[in-house]
């Protein structure tokens, strides 16, 4: 079962995705009756909304099913489902070193490569192969942080060739093998934390651009979630190598510089769906906004709102890549990393700016 926050849930009930059957229901506390996620009938008010996990969590509660959606009948296939899902990786993880079909992954639980590849994508949201590659490149980056040679790294892996590697690296290591290897643990990332109108801002980048911005009240905490994410980089602190690229940052939060108008590089790391969907934010015009189901739709599936979401949530450089002008299908706020409060102020100063 997918771990989702409420925002996300609720994200989910809004835009009634069937995706999310399975993964938990709604009850609705004026009515007493419980509902899975893409349940037709009229959306509740959210104060009057409750999630849990399953029906049965529910139903201790005191809620009994809707008649309409039957949410109690999702739960037992979900579970066949997730049964599936877990022997299917259970064999991927297994036999990595071998080169894995969908067909035979379909036999090996007796099911049909169409209806397990659409159980997989439903239950993890990715495919087998997308899988396969994520497990295989996880063994590749720990290969090479024992120090293995590339090429004895590509194999043991489970990668047939070098070939085969390198035409999945920018989506899943950000550089080439040989950096990940000899740059990638000694990256020296400069950073500075000045005062801004939305609270302490640090602002960190590498030799390349800016790698991490961050909103925060309290500077040892901004300075704590920089060294978790890049745990093994040599940090320091340095405003002057930055001086350009903050003041750029503090003068659009200080209305004097439009958006359009920062100018700073960045270099950062992400998965391909990520790019997409940050390109896509990078695309709404200053003063607008989106919600996360009209840019799921720009990129070609309307139901992939909560990858949209947690891409979002994902955004390591805040204000950069606005991540602030995306709000939830009903219109409201919505979530945002840094505090619901900064990105209330940041949509209207840039309405009043545009």
């Amino acid at each position: 079962m997918k771990i989702l926050h409420d925002e996300q849930r609720w994200l989910a009930v809004v835009e009634r995705d069937s995706n999310s059957d399975g993964d938990f229901v709604y009850a609705v506390h004026s009515t007493g009756i419980y509902c899975k996620p893409s349940c037709p009938s009229r959306k509740p008010n959210r104060k009057q909304v409750s999630f849990f996990n399953d029906a049965e969590s529910a139903e201790s509660e005191g809620y009994r099913a809707c008649r309409r959606c039957q949410p109690q009948l999702q739960q037992s296939y979900n579970a066949a489902a997730e049964a599936i899902v877990q022997q299917v990786c259970t064999y991927i993880n297994e036999h990595l070193e071998e080169r894995l079909t969908l067909a035979q992954l379909g036999e090996e639980v007796h099911m049909s490569p169409y209806h397990l590849q659409r159980i997989f994508k439903h239950n993890t949201g990715i495919t087998p192969r997308q899988y396969v590659d994520a497990r295989r490149m996880e063994q590749f980056k720990a290969r090479l942080r024992e120090g293995e040679a590339i090429t004895a790294a590509v194999y043991d892996a489970g990668y047939g060739s070098t070939s085969r590697l390198y035409e999945r690296v920018p989506t899943h290591l950000g550089m080439t093998p040989n950096s990940y290897r000899q740059g990638g643990q000694d990256m020296q990332i400069a950073y500075t934390i000045v005062t801004s109108p939305l609270g302490q801002l640090l602002v960190a980048a590498t030799s390349k651009g800016i790698c991490a911005v961050s909103l925060g009240d309290n500077q040892e905490e901004l300075e704590a979630g920089l060294q978790q994410e890049y745990a093994a980089a040599q940090i320091y602190q340095d405003g002057s190598q930055l001086q350009t690229w903050v003041n750029n940052i503090l003068d659009y939060l200080e209305g004097e510089r439009s958006w359009n108008q920062l100018n700073v590089p960045i270099d950062v790391q992400a998965t391909a769906f990520q790019w997409r969907v940050w390109e896509m934010l990078r695309s709404i015009p200053v003063g607008e906004t989106r919600s996360y189901g009209e840019i799921a739709q720009s990129l070609g599936d309307k139901k992939k709102a909560r990858a949209v979401a947690q891409a979002c949530a994902n955004n390591p450089v805040a204000l950069i890549i606005p991540c602030h002008r995306v709000v939830r299908g009903d219109g409201e706020t919505g979530g945002y990393r840094w505090g619901i409060e900064r990105k209330r102020r940041l949509l209207t100063q840039e309405k009043t700016d545009s």
